[in-house]
Parts: structure tokens; C-alpha cells; sequence
């Protein structure tokens, strides 16, 4: 294990028994968790996108301020609904916004999962072409997505310009290099897995996946990277991809852990449908104490085969106890992985 960081969905909520009672609330002390994880040595700061929802959406404005406030730690998207995103606007803003962090974006996007209205995407004024599905719109404006960020010009310059402009066509502005590889995918199939691995993505694969052979999640998903990789190697590119697992652990180091988290109620994969035809498999939470959690650990397939482990937080807790909670996992559990 090389990397760990967090991953944040942004919950906020009006209930006096939330930490965060408002978006105001979500989005600064994201900011601060992320400031807090540096200082702690975390490797990443990455953040969840829902539309339509109580919790973080607009992601480019809260990469742009992380990256102002830190230094080190990576910041990224676990990750952007492609169905809902402008690919050529996305690419100025996340130009923008990792020339802002000094190169350190890790940019996760995806097809999309069910979200909390029907066709959202429409909304935003996005419809798929005849013929194709919404995944299919999303996977499109993926690959717009992956070509202009290749700084390559497209576009044919006004003989008359307001400003100079430098010869041959443009492209968007601003470009930020190196950028292109550090676009993640996050892959909810084998099939698509492999689809990133074509096109150069790495992979991001959460606590939930198609259930495809009926066996435990963390086997499922570790025969998920090693097909990725396998395509990856197949598709010759000159470099080494990288893949993160999320995941749901809690050591249980003192009164308030075991409160919270001591009651083991979520200690197995659990099945699940996304929609009427899509069978899918959401992998358990860990909470133990630290030793434990090591031996827990060790035996999770998907974590071994990953370069990356992001840690989901409950923001509602606030930003001192989801900092404890990371601390907790790099003091106590992470060394005996090898991280570090």
C-alpha cells in the first residue's frame, strides 16, 4: 500500500445533531479536513460528487481552495457524474484548478450511479444521442474529456481577434500539464474496467460493484484490477497505471470509536439492485481494534492489489473526530500494511 487518503461524500444536514447543518458547513470544513490530513501525513484529500443532494456538487471551487490551502497532499474526485458535465468547460476548470494545487488533481470520473431524481441530467440540458443509453452519453463526454486535455489545438483561430494569438489552432485555456494522466475511472463492472484501461484512465473502484461471480466483494474487486491491468499491459501504454480501493474502517481506539462504530453491524458484503436488471455487491465495513484490523486487512484481496487506499469519513462527525479517525488508521493500522 503506497497511498492513503480520504473520501468525503459532503453530507450535510439541518438536524442540531449534525456537524454540518448547511452546504456553508460541508464545503469549508472539507477544506479543513484536508488541510488537517496534510499536517496528519495523509496522501490524498478526494471528495464525492451528487447532484440533487444534501451534500458536495460543485467540486472545481473546493479543489481550487484545498489546493490554495495545502502543499503536498493529492485532491481529487471519487467522483464526477460524466452524464452531468460540459467536457470542454470541465477541462478549463480543471485546468484551473490543478495549476491552482501546483499539479497535485486526481481527477475521478464516471458513467454515473443512480442519483437522486429521475434523468437529472436532463436537467442540465444534456440528453443521449438516438440509440444510445445515458452510460453512453457519459462514456462520450469521458473521451471529449480525455482528447482536449491532450493540449492539442482544435480549434480555428478569428482572422480578427480581440487578443494576439499564437499561430496554428487553439486549444482551452488553461492547460495544465500532465493533467491527461491523472484522469481516474470509476469502474463498476470488469467490462468497464477494461474500457478505462483502453484509454488510459486509472481506476478507482469504490465499495460497490456489478455482482458478477457471487463471491466475496473484495475477490470480486481484486479480480476486477487484475483484469484492468491485464488490459492496460495489452493496450501498450508506457506507463504504470494506478488503482485505489475505498473503504469503510474504523479503528476503535477509544470510547468515542466504540460508540460510534463498535457494534458491527455492517461486518458483511451486503446485495443490493441498482436499477430493475443490475445486481450489485456492496462491500462490508471494518471497525475492530487495531490489531484486529491488521489481521482484518490482510486478507481483503483488493486492498493488496491496489496502490491506493481511500478511507470514507462521516463528515457529519466533524472535522476533529474524522481527523482522529484518520490518524487513528495511519498511526495504529497502516504501518503493518506496508504503507510507509
Amino acid at each position: 500500500m503506497k497511498k492513503i487518503g480520504f473520501l468525503s461524500f459532503g453530507h450535510w444536514t439541518p438536524s442540531p445533531n449534525s456537524g454540518t447543518r448547511s452546504a456553508g458547513d460541508a464545503l469549508l470544513q472539507s477544506i479543513d479536513l484536508a488541510v488537517a490530513a496534510e499536517e496528519l501525513g495523509a496522501d490524498g484529500a478526494y471528495f464525492r460528487v451528487h447532484h440533487f443532494a444534501r451534500q458536495l456538487a460543485s467540486p472545481f471551487p473546493l479543489l481550487a481552495a484545498v489546493g490554495a490551502r495545502t502543499s503536498r497532499i493529492e485532491i481529487g474526485t471519487a467522483v464526477i457524474d460524466m452524464r452531468y458535465e460540459n467536457p470542454l468547460y470541465m477541462a478549463e476548470d480543471a485546468g484551473a484548478a490543478d495549476l491552482i494545487a501546483g499539479g497535485r488533481l486526481q481527477l475521478g470520473i464516471s458513467r454515473g450511479s443512480p442519483e437522486q431524481v429521475i434523468d437529472g441530467w436532463r436537467y442540465f440540458g444534456y440528453q443521449p444521442a438516438e440509440g444510445q443509453s445515458d452510460a453512453d452519453m457519459g462514456r462520450r463526454h469521458a473521451e471529449v474529456l480525455l482528447d482536449v486535455l491532450k493540449g492539442e489545438g482544435f480549434a480555428k483561430p478569428n482572422p480578427r481577434p480581440m487578443f494576439p494569438n499564437p499561430p496554428g489552432l487553439l486549444r482551452l485555456e488553461p492547460y495544465s500539464e500532465g493533467l491527461r494522466e491523472r484522469i481516474w475511472w470509476g469502474a463498476g463492472s470488469n467490462a468497464t474496467a477494461v474500457w478505462a484501461a483502453e484509454r488510459g484512465m486509472n481506476l478507482q473502484s469504490s465499495t460497490l460493484k456489478d455482482d458478477e461471480t457471487g463471491e466475496p466483494f473484495h475477490i470480486q474487486q481484486a479480480k476486477q484490477i487484475r483484469v484492468y491491468r491485464d488490459a492496460w499491459k495489452a493496450a501498450g501504454h508506457d506507463r504504470e497505471p494506478r488503482v485505489s480501493v475505498s473503504r469503510s474502517i474504523f479503528a476503535l481506539v477509544d470510547e468515542r470509536d466504540r460508540a460510534y462504530f463498535g457494534r458491527g453491524n455492517e461486518s458483511a458484503d451486503q446485495i443490493g439492485f441498482l436499477d430493475e436488471k443490475t445486481r450489485a455487491i456492496f462491500g462490508r465495513s471494518y471497525a475492530a481494534t487495531p490489531d484486529v484490523l491488521i489481521e482484518e486487512l490482510r486478507k481483503d484481496e483488493a486492498i493488496a492489489e491496489a496502490d491506493t487506499l481511500l478511507l470514507t469519513v462521516p463528515n457529519q462527525l466533524g472535522v476533529d473526530y474524522n481527523a482522529h479517525v484518520i490518524e487513528a488508521i495511519l498511526k495504529h493500522v497502516a504501518p503493518a500494511l506496508g504503507w510507509r
